[in-house]
């Protein structure tokens, strides 16, 4: 769609010809910026409340540059997933700003104020390798306007660790569960808790966790109700419909605040 023809849209809206929901209708599924090697779909926050986040695995670095600029300049928050310090530091050269968290592999840009929700988002590990993939999660439902509780290293392995946060666990809106090896951790929260639960299995493990497919196959086939799972290491997956839940209800997300 041309200038000329949303100006005309925005015209007819302003002579009352047209509605501002017919209007937004009509423009919601554009526009998007061609810059060769990616589209850049700069309204996908107006279609699903979020806007699209960056995954830098496989790109160049100056295509990841590229991206983070015609982003930038739409004023839209960035978050950049599967990076390495390399792209990172050559962001934060261009974008001072540029937030890097090591253990997720992600940076964040704050364009937009982040007023965060009332409730909160459970986050809890088995072990402390699973960390990365739980900080994934973490970093994504913060810039999303999520408040997040860590709970990291209590997996079934020591049980009665997971006991003496079981009280800041069952007070997140949503619990995100995050495990190798074999994966009991989802199941075990599943049975104490009335909260949906997002597992996450991670490829930590010896030979037979198979990279993570062990525990997946044991949080597909949890015996606990209220259990989803996500793909194998897919913190940002977890993260992104933790915030969701936790966003039901509320009129206005807090990624939406100029």
């Amino acid at each position: 769609m041309t200038p000329e023809e949303i100006k005309k849209i925005l015209q007819e809206v302003k002579d009352g010809k047209a509605t501002v929901d017919s209007a937004m209708d009509l423009l919601r599924d554009l526009p998007f910026e061609d810059v060769g090697f990616a589209k850049i779909d700069h309204h996908r926050e107006l279609r699903t409340g979020y806007p699209e986040v960056i995954f830098c695995a496989g790109k160049t670095i100056p295509q990841v540059v590229k991206i983070v600029e015609m982003m930038y300049d739409k004023g839209n928050n960035i978050l950049g997933t599967r990076t390495t310090e390399e792209v990172a530091a050559k962001i934060q050269e261009r974008f001072p700003e540029t937030e890097y968290n090591e253990a997720a592999r992600a940076f964040v840009i704050k364009r937009k104020t982040v007023e965060y929700s009332d409730s909160y988002i459970s986050i809890v590990t088995a072990g402390t390798a699973d960390i990365p993939v739980a900080e994934e999660a973490a970093i994504t439902a913060e810039i999303f306007g999520n408040r997040v509780e860590r709970i990291f290293d209590v997996g079934v392995a020591g049980i009665h660790r997971l006991y003496q946060r079981l009280d800041l666990i069952r007070g997140g809106k949503v619990i995100v569960a995050v495990a190798g090896m074999e994966g009991a951790l989802a199941s075990v929260i599943g049975g104490l808790v009335n909260k949906p639960i997002i597992a996450v299995p991670t490829s930590v493990g010896y030979g037979a966790n198979f990279n993570g497919l062990s525990a997946l196959l044991t949080m597909l086939n949890s015996c606990s109700a209220g259990v989803s799972v996500v793909n194998i290491d897919n913190g940002f997956g977890a993260g992104y419909i933790a915030s969701m839940i936790n966003r039901i209800g509320s009129e206005t997300p807090s990624h939406l605040i100029p």
